[in-house]
């Protein structure tokens, strides 16, 4: 037990030195200002001090202050009124406080001083009972995380990619919250990556079903190379799918590989992992785009097929009406003397020659797959 507390001690953030007057912000005087707080709460040894009501920001951090842990701030969608202070009480750098009020930033991992700045896209599979040209397949959302010493705040975007699931769990396992903000940074990087998985696995039904529908016989009345707008509008989910999972990678690779003050080196190797499942993931949006280009290029041929053989039939068809068009364009001329024309088996003659003529390049043609 001894031990454990050691290595708890050991990896017990340090409190935070800030100029910073705790009482430059009070948002007990600015109601406003916490309307966009989800979660506040102060963490030592790994488990939540419970308190009446939930705390604000500035009064979390007086308690970790004078008390020790660390604090999680979660906030949704809060606008730059409401993150104003917040950004003042942390010491946040104006720029990653712009693209957390902002959003639409790409994934990465930026240093400012003593806090890293994370942004992750979430994705979200878009339940269908049909994939059409207009489906949605996946939503975004963005999280970003401001991680300091003795703190933790979260920043989420859009509907999707809660985190209230994930603070529940981590609570649970009051040994790993010991380890202090790395641990929530890395469970939210993990989190967010197990979500990639799932997508993955969904996206690629939607794969499979298109799949089957350019190779397979189509419906009657239905042409080939229909499903042209299904598979374009497929890859661009895959696209959008793709724009949250590449840019993550590096900021992975570095939180995995490369010694941070702000990053616990027992949490680090977690990170590894990660960064593995993040890198599979990577390579299944990769093939899934190269496999959509192909099906794509399978249904713009078929279709091309399917025109050449429609092309042919009206070639044969018109060759063979061709035949009665000339023989009876000969016999309309307003000639007086032609021969067979006073003939009693003239007309049978010519329409014997005609259907048989007509009958010859038919089974010619059918014989060599023209019709």
């Amino acid at each position: 037990m001894s031990m454990i507390r050691d290595l708890r001690a050991a990896v017990r953030p340090s409190l935070r030195k800030s100029n910073t007057p705790y009482n430059s912000y009070d948002t007990t005087r600015d109601p406003s200002a916490s309307s966009a707080v989800v979660d506040c709460a102060v963490y030592r040894d790994g488990r939540r001090q419970e308190t009446p009501g939930c705390p604000t920001p500035h009064e979390a951090m007086l308690r970790v202050r004078e008390q020790g842990g660390f604090a999680w701030i979660g906030l949704h969608e809060p606008t730059e009124e409401e993150f104003a202070g917040i950004a003042r009480e942390f010491g946040l750098h104006p720029l990653a406080v712009e693209d957390a009020v902002h959003a639409h930033q790409r994934p990465k991992l930026e240093r400012y001083d003593d806090t890293l700045f994370t942004v992750f896209k979430t994705i979200h599979y878009v339940e269908h009972a049909e994939l059409t040209a207009t489906s949605e397949v996946v939503e975004t959302g963005e999280v970003m995380c401001f991680t300091g010493r003795d703190f933790v705040i979260t920043v989420r975007h859009g509907g999707q990619g809660s985190l209230r699931a994930l603070r529940h769990r981590l609570q649970e396992d009051p040994e790993l919250l010991a380890k202090g903000p790395s641990a929530v940074l890395h469970s939210i990087a993990d989190h967010v990556v197990d979500g990639y998985i799932a997508v993955a696995e969904a996206v690629q039904d939607d794969i499979d079903e298109v799949e089957i529908g350019v190779f397979s016989t189509p419906a009657k009345g239905s042409p080939r190379g229909s499903d042209a707008g299904r598979i374009y509008q497929l890859k661009r989910e895959v696209l959008e799918f793709k724009r949250a999972v590449s840019p993550l990678l590096r900021p992975m690779q570095l939180l995995s590989e490369r010694p941070m003050r702000l990053i616990d080196p027992d949490i680090q190797k977690y990170f590894r992992d990660v960064a593995d499942h993040l890198a599979r993931v990577h390579e299944e949006v990769i093939g899934f785009d190269e496999l959509l280009n192909s099906i794509l290029q399978a249904n713009l041929a078929q279709a091309t097929v399917t025109q050449n053989e429609d092309m042919r039939k009206i070639t044969s068809w018109a060759a063979i009406i061709a035949v009665p068009t000339m023989i009876c364009g000969v016999y309309g001329m307003n000639f007086d003397h032609m021969p067979e024309l006073q003939w009693t088996y003239g007309y049978p003659m010519v329409m014997g020659v005609i259907g048989v003529v007509c009958f010859s390049i038919h089974r010619t043609l059918k014989r060599n797959g023209w019709l």
